[in-house]
């Protein structure tokens, strides 16, 4: 039986992945899959974080635009640490 991903990134010009499992722990050792070319990668989750939630694929600094889907989806308000929750404590929509 095959391993089945933790999380997904749509291309590799992503920065933040999206958690696509239910009960995620920090430690857990994440098989990422790029859906662009299904490429796979490993990442260590570095927090709890929710189904439908992403996770920082790099270091991401404040100032810094996160990346999902090849769309700017906020702008990064305090640093990311690779493998860390990505969330409204830490990015800031440009939507509104």
């Amino acid at each position: 039986m095959s391993e089945i991903p933790h999380l997904l990134v749509h291309d590799h010009a992503d920065n933040v992945g999206v958690v696509v499992v239910e009960g995620l722990t920090a430690g857990t050792d994440m098989l990422c899959c790029v859906t662009h070319d299904n490429s796979t990668f490993r990442l260590k989750a570095g927090a709890d974080v929710p189904i439908g939630h992403k996770i920082a694929l790099k270091d991401l600094k404040a100032g810094d635009t996160a990346i999902k889907y090849g769309e700017d989806i906020g702008k990064v308000i305090a640093d990311i640490p690779k493998g860390a929750h990505v969330h409204t404590h830490n990015v800031k929509t440009k939507r509104w």
